[in-house]
């Protein structure tokens, strides 16, 4: 067929608005065919997660039928990404193959099989940016060092180029006719478990897109404000961003153009992602240690009856197991519950931040490696943007008595304690055996007691990381 042909190789960025390998396929070539590989080894690997994958699927299931609706479809391939996009390549008689970079270490191990393969076909590689707000690989201190600290790195980032957010293209060209477009696979066809939680989101663009315009239509304001109320006050996109069903880079513009506090600190948790994907791309190495060499030498617990616990949200903090609930129900988890599960784990249970990437990583709907590790690096007081190890052992109580004092949270995801009285909803093992009677949530029996004393076990944090690193004085 005459002409020129490019792939278009979607990969988490699951949309056709603002997709910049879309829209240069589509300037630069007469015809363009998406196409989407499922690696099987990342879908049943390392972090194999039901969840997360079911939602990938619902998300490909609408791109395939948006793709159609504008002319084209969506090409999908089961296997090995490199020998699947020369495959098609040859197929299609395609000249290039774009796509959006990462940061990954394992993106950017298959990004330069995939580039070398396709150089020694003769075929283009052409990587694209798209997922993120800005090109992390840029920003440098003054001494050309890669940053480790946020607050700098923000305001280099804030000034750096920012690419133009692009409409949604209004036709595409269409496939082969010949062309075998592939079946989207059930999770069973994927040998994973199909009884997943129902999502905190619906999957898909047009529902990531109505989510975001219903977010700065007015709740963004009071962003600020709210975003560590644990009974709201966030946009719940993170899933959306994960997936890229939703443009950072157009998120902070949308944002941007609205003043105050609320849209302002929205745009800076935007840059949070951009930073954590700078440390990663830079310190690859953080995907299996500590970034503070100091801190690889703690010694973590080897307690499973703990590890178990937590898991459950059979800790005996509510907030604790609330959080570990509400991740297990829905794929998500607020924020301000993830930093008080992150902090527990570690502090009060002193078992490996790596076991608990781990977990959120096979649980998490919006689970992304640059994410999940600086997150839990963050808490655990062992990666970047350093802050002394005692400002960053969380009370579960006390942030519960702070962010959730009705209790309100607590009692949507940890039932037991429906009937406990707000003075005690909190601390429920402080009840009288008459007032458990009452509230119908027996200590020990309805609902455990706590598996640790946080007073004292925040003294034996304190002792651990002062004996790897005793020039931080607490």
């Amino acid at each position: 067929m005459p002409g020129s042909t490019a792939l278009v190789w979607f990969r988490r960025d699951l949309r056709v608005h603002d997709h910049p390998s879309l829209v240069t396929a589509l300037a630069d070539y007469d015809r363009v065919v998406p196409v989407f590989v499922l690696d099987r080894r990342l879908a049943t690997g390392r972090y194999a997660s039901p969840a997360r994958t079911a939602f990938m699927l619902g998300c490909l299931r609408e791109l395939r039928a948006t793709l159609k609706d504008l002319g084209g479809g969506l090409v999908l391939r089961d296997g090995e990404a490199t020998k699947e996009l020369l495959a098609l390549a040859e197929e299609v008689d395609a000249e290039a193959v774009l796509w959006a970079s990462d940061v990954g270490p394992y993106a950017l191990a298959r990004d330069r099989e995939v580039m070398d393969a396709l150089k020694d076909a003769g075929i283009a590689p052409r990587p694209q940016p798209g997922n993120f707000c800005a090109d992390v690989s840029k920003p440098r201190t003054g001494q050309g060092k890669p940053y480790t600290v946020f607050t700098p790195f923000w305001k280099t980032h804030s000034k750096l180029e920012r690419r133009t957010v692009h409409r949604a293209p209004k036709e595409l060209p269409p496939l082969p006719s010949s062309l075998a477009v592939g079946r989207i696979p059930s999770l069973a066809d994927l040998g994973l478990e199909d009884d997943v939680p129902a999502p905190v989101c619906e999957p898909g663009e047009a529902a990531a897109r109505a989510t975001l315009a219903a977010w700065l239509d007015g709740p963004i304001d009071h962003y600020a404000a709210r975003h560590d109320d644990l009974s709201g006050g966030t946009s719940v996109l993170s899933p959306h961003v994960r997936w890229g069903t939703l443009s950072v880079r157009e998120m902070e513009e949308r944002a941007g153009a609205r003043s105050g506090e609320g849209a302002a600190a929205f745009t800076r948790q935007l840059a949070w992602r951009d930073f954590y994907a700078h440390v990663l791309l830079l310190h690859p190495g953080n995907t299996q240690a500590a970034f503070q060499e100091r801190f690889r030498k703690l010694e973590w617990a080897d307690d499973e009856e703990s590890m178990e616990a937590w898991k459950a949200g059979r800790t005996g903090y509510p907030l604790v197991d609330a959080g570990m609930r509400q991740l297990d129900q829905t794929g998500w988890m607020h924020n301000r519950a993830r930093m008080v599960v992150g902090s527990f784990l570690t502090k009060d249970l002193h078992l490996d931040w790596l076991a608990g990437e781990r977990w959120f990583a096979h649980k998490l709907l919006d689970g992304e490696p640059l994410q999940n590790n600086g997150n839990w690096q963050w808490v655990a007081s062992t990666g970047v943007d350093p802050a002394p190890y005692f400002r960053r052992i969380f009370n579960p109580t006390l942030q519960a008595q702070k962010f959730d004092p009705q209790g309100t949270y607590i009692r949507r995801w940890v039932p037991e304690l429906e009937g406990v009285p707000d003075k005690h909803v909190h601390e429920p093992w402080r009840m009288s055996d008459d007032e458990q009677q009452a509230a119908k949530c027996v200590i020990g029996e309805d609902y455990p007691a706590p598996i640790v004393e946080h007073k004292a076990e925040r003294e034996r944090a304190m002792e651990r990381y002062r004996a790897v690193s005793p020039s931080s004085d607490s």
